[in-house]
């Protein structure tokens, strides 16, 4: 069990972290988030570029505060299968993930926290189903080949729809995930450092997912790795999150519910999935 901070915590991280910022970032310059996304890509550290600043010393998560993203570092984990997330922590999901990220997913929660990005609350099953809601999240994948020649993607171009056989078309959103105690040892645990870090199918711990029915059932998978697009296996990446501040929450209504195995939960709820 991973030893976790609690919600309080992780307001306390997103504030402090900010309100330090002025002290340690250098004066942004005039180019938006996605020049910025690449001139951080993977093979040199973001702190040499003077806008990001690291959240904490034991993981490869930074935030820019002046132009509101979140950064956060890992390695292609699968080129190939069904997917039930994009992103996992590394050591948790890799069998059903793309990317494996070095961080836990309660730190990133904490950076979006920090640049303004409003949590909403996870998928519900029951008494009928209700899709994800919070802040949408654009998701930005940045790579080096072996040529040296610097790549950037949305992370959407990796994912192929089975039902359309075109890469994935929805946006994800900041469902927040959650918290689960121990009731021998009281300590709390955060569901997303599980696995449940950016996903493809509903779970009701998620930290990010999509705001439309998606089937966690192995023989309902929505979702696969779009191959042609993946660089090849331990390829190091660079994810950059960013919020969409100036649109409203997603609250898009699905045309089907996503299964469950068990009333108002998904399979696998209580561990934060497969």
């Amino acid at each position: 069990m991973f030893r976790t901070i609690a919600w309080l915590t992780l307001w306390q991280l997103a504030w402090t972290t900010g309100s330090a910022i002025g002290q340690t970032v250098s004066p942004a310059t005039e180019s938006g988030p996605a020049e910025t996304a690449s001139q951080e890509a993977p093979g040199k550290a973001p702190e040499e570029n003077g806008n990001l600043v690291r959240l904490t010393k034991d993981y490869d998560v930074w935030i820019d505060p002046k132009r509101k993203l979140v950064v956060v570092d890992g390695s292609v984990c699968l080129r190939e299968g069904q997917l039930e997330m994009f992103a996992c922590p590394r050591g948790t999901k890799e069998h059903e993930s793309i990317v494996s990220v070095n961080c836990k997913a309660q730190y990133v929660h904490a950076g979006l926290l920090a640049v303004g990005a409003k949590p909403g609350r996870p998928v519900q099953f029951a008494p009928e189903y209700s899709p994800a809601t919070g802040t949408k999240i654009e998701v930005l994948v940045l790579w080096i080949d072996k040529e040296g020649k610097r790549h950037k993607v949305r992370a959407q171009e990796w994912i192929k729809n089975l039902k359309t056989g075109k890469p994935m078309s929805y946006d994800w959103v900041f469902a927040g995930s959650g918290f689960r105690t121990d009731e021998q040892t009281g300590e709390r645990s955060y569901y997303g450092d599980a696995g449940d870090f950016i996903c493809v199918s509903n779970f009701t711990t998620a930290m990010l997912d999509v705001p439309v029915a998606s089937s966690q059932d192995t023989e309902d998978l929505m979702f696969t790795a779009l191959t042609e697009n993946i660089p090849p296996l331990d390829t190091k990446v660079r994810l950059v999150l960013i919020p969409q501040l100036s649109k409203e929450p997603s609250t898009k209504t699905p045309a089907s519910p996503a299964k469950s195995t068990s009333e108002g939960e998904p399979a696998g709820a209580a561990a934060g999935g497969n």
